[in-house]
């Protein structure tokens, strides 16, 4: 179909760092009750209620599970709860909410039917679940009677105007389906709008009507409307002018993955994307307003909207991956993980679904479960060079750096420089340097400090990488200066430059930034190591055995720098430096 690459794909992409962060920021229990994702069974809702006597005590264990990020539960006490006191209002709102954001929009739906006055905005997005559940399960008339006739509220305007459309169609009734419209006061949404009309014109039979649409919006760099018109183009015949459309477009924009996507399958003589179903596009069409909402931190309705959209079609994978996203946030692991593992394996969002299964593995320290994971996924896409970017990723967790150096050259044979990029050849010279191939790590981190010659991380590992083995001290010196303005607040950092000016034998100064490096980072044993030295060269011989003997307090402690450490309270430091320097 037509837009579901670009849409998806793009404004959902954007909206990803907005919803993880805004779903970190709050705490369950400070969210409009908006996260859940299943029913109890009925026998243990029957034994929770045995338990409670009452809606009260099922509401207060609702609330008490959301807490806990045990939303599965939550969202069980409060269907209960309603069913005992359906005219309760907060507590129809609490049962109302939470089966939306579990993706029981039918169960949504009916408790939104028993919603009374109250908070205008729930109001709203009840109508608009109600809507959608009738569009979903074939019942297009009732889902554009609540569309065109019940005030959709401020809130939720944009998306009940883009619904519009396809609840007509659904509903029969092609005028008002492809009738033009009209101002959105936003680009992203307006775009939305037409191409959803230029569809619907071409399903209705009016092609040309359609293709005026496409091909006017197609002139420029809308990548939307290029996809979309080079699917118009192939699907009627004319895959000449498809190919040059899409070979125009690679030429003025060579970063766009989707459109080297469409290029590369109508080369291959593979079919064009079918038209949308009225479901599908009705999704589709929910996507770029709940996009909008995550990234301007509405965390809560944004995840609603996701699921309204997953009720209308299941297959959006890149969906699912923010409501995992959400859910992890909000601390119910769980309910991520049932997310994630919808993400079929011939998706492009597989890989990111993957590695946030494989990340929620290793922080519950089954790093063998990571990597049967990440393991997983490099036979599901064999030579997929994200696949075995995470695969290298878990293994340098796991200290099994010659491995991990391993799988980050195949990563890199794959791509070309550009698209490696800095990171990749940042990420190859560290696991090098680490499995003791120095000269093949420092050759990678030259090569990422050539791509990006501001990035504070290469210019950090390099200069301290030179800096301790007293090799080019003066431009590691000047790199981590420049690292240090880039990033002040960094602990890391600052011990490095702090170190650096050790070596050289600028010991004072040296301590002025070893002090704030432990200020910065107070728990990291290396940093109180060095403090520790410095303050030795300077004299304050009882300050530096503190120091050392605090590294030995401090959690993750390597053995290297633990034995130093005991060595150094034995026996002190010799006075001169462990290594002549070289400029």
């Amino acid at each position: 179909m037509i837009m579901r690459t670009r849409i998806v794909a793009v404004c959902l992409a954007a909206a990803c760092a907005g919803l993880s962060a805004c779903a970190s920021e709050e705490t369950p229990s400070t969210a409009a009750g908006l996260r859940s994702t299943a029913a109890l069974p009925d026998g243990e809702l029957r034994g929770a209620s045995a338990q409670s006597g009452s809606a009260f005590g099922l509401y207060l264990a609702g609330e008490a599970a959301i807490d806990g990020g045990a939303s599965r539960q939550a969202a069980g006490y409060f269907g209960l709860a309603s069913r005992l006191e359906p005219g309760e209002s907060s507590v129809r709102v609490r049962a109302f909410t939470t089966a939306l954001v579990s993706g029981e929009i039918a169960r949504a739906a009916e408790e939104a039917k028993g919603l009374g006055p109250g908070d205008s905005s729930i109001q709203h997005l009840a109508r608009l679940t109600r809507a959608v559940e009738a569009l979903a399960s074939d019942r297009g008339a009732e889902a554009y009677a609540i569309l065109a006739t019940e005030p959709p509220g401020l809130d939720h305007m944009q998306a009940t105007r883009l619904l519009r459309p396809w609840a007509a169609a659904s509903a029969g009734d092609w005028k008002a389906a492809t009738a033009p419209s009209g101002p959105f006061g936003d680009p992203i949404m307006q775009g939305v709008a037409e191409m959803t009309r230029a569809e619907l014109l071409e399903r209705n039979g009016r092609t040309a009507d359609a293709e005026a649409i496409l091909k006017a919006r197609s002139s420029g760099k809308e990548g939307l409307f290029i996809l979309g018109y080079g699917s118009f183009l192939e699907r009627h015949g004319r895959k000449a002018e498809s190919a040059a459309l899409y070979d125009r477009a690679v030429k003025d924009m060579p970063g766009d993955r989707n459109i080297r996507y469409a290029k590369a399958r109508s080369e291959a003589g593979r079919p064009p994307p079918a038209l949308a179903s009225f479901k599908e596009g009705a999704a589709e069409a929910l996507i770029a307003p709940a996009a909008g909402m995550v990234q301007r931190r509405e965390g809560d309705s944004g995840l609603a909207y996701l699921r309204l959209a997953l009720r209308l079609d299941p297959s959006l994978d890149e969906a699912w991956v923010l409501v995992g996203d959400a859910m992890n946030g909000a601390g119910d692991t769980e309910s991520a993980k049932e997310a994630y593992r919808r993400v079929h394996a011939g998706s492009s969002e597989y890989v990111a679904a993957h590695s946030r299964l494989a990340l929620l593995a290793e922080q519950a320290g089954d790093k063998e479960g990571a990597l049967r994971l990440a393991r997983e996924t490099m036979e599901a896409l064999p030579g997929d060079p994200r696949a075995l970017v995470l695969y290298a990723d878990l293994l340098r967790d796991d200290n099994r750096y010659a491995e991990a150096t391993q799988a980050l050259n195949r990563a890199i044979a794959g791509l070309t420089e550009a698209e490696a990029g800095w990171a990749l050849y940042y990420e190859r010279g560290v696991a090098q340097e680490r499995a003791g191939e120095w000269r093949a790590g420092e050759a990678d981190l030259q090569h990422a400090l050539k791509l990006k010659p501001d990035e504070p991380q290469v210019l950090n590992y390099l200069g301290y990488a030179w800096a301790d083995r007293g090799e080019h001290l003066n431009e590691a010196l000047a790199m981590l200066e420049k690292a240090a303005a880039l990033e002040p607040r960094s602990g890391a950092i600052k011990d490095s430059l702090g170190w650096a000016r050790y070596r050289v034998h600028q010991y004072h100064d040296a301590m002025t930034d070893l002090e704030r490096a432990v200020e910065l980072s107070p728990a990291d044993p290396e940093v109180n190591s060095h403090l520790g030295d410095v303050y030795w060269k300077v004299g304050r011989r009882l300050e530096a055995q503190f120091q050392w003997q605090r590294v030995l307090t401090l959690e993750g402690v390597d053995p290297k720098t633990k034995a130093s450490a005991e060595m150094k309270l034995a026996q002190g430091m010799t006075e001169a430096p462990e290594s002549t320097p070289t400029p």
